[in-house]
């Protein structure tokens, strides 16, 4: 249920922003990304998993929060990103 490691630097080597990057808001927004869609997928199966709700519910906004910061430092970089993604807001 959790990220592995492998796919992990996967999504590091495609959302980076420079050779070094491990940590910028474009990539942990990537990385939550994953996050929410593979706990989407464990909630549909098993839906009375209310701690596992909570925690989507918190990464959900952590990612929202992440998204507001991009968007308003770069609105460019934000609409790409959420296109690659395939977040709708």
């Amino acid at each position: 249920m959790s990220l592995t490691q492998q796919r992990k630097q996967e999504l590091m080597s495609e959302y980076q922003i420079h050779e070094t990057d491990t940590g910028s808001a474009d990539l942990q927004v990537a990385i939550l990304t994953e996050r929410i869609n593979q706990l989407t997928q464990h909630l549909k199966n098993n839906d009375k998993d209310h701690s596992s709700r909570r925690g989507l519910l918190k990464m959900i906004g952590r990612r929202r929060n992440l998204l507001s910061y991009i968007q308003n430092k770069d609105q460019e970089r934000y609409q790409k990103l959420i296109a690659r993604l395939g977040i709708r807001r």
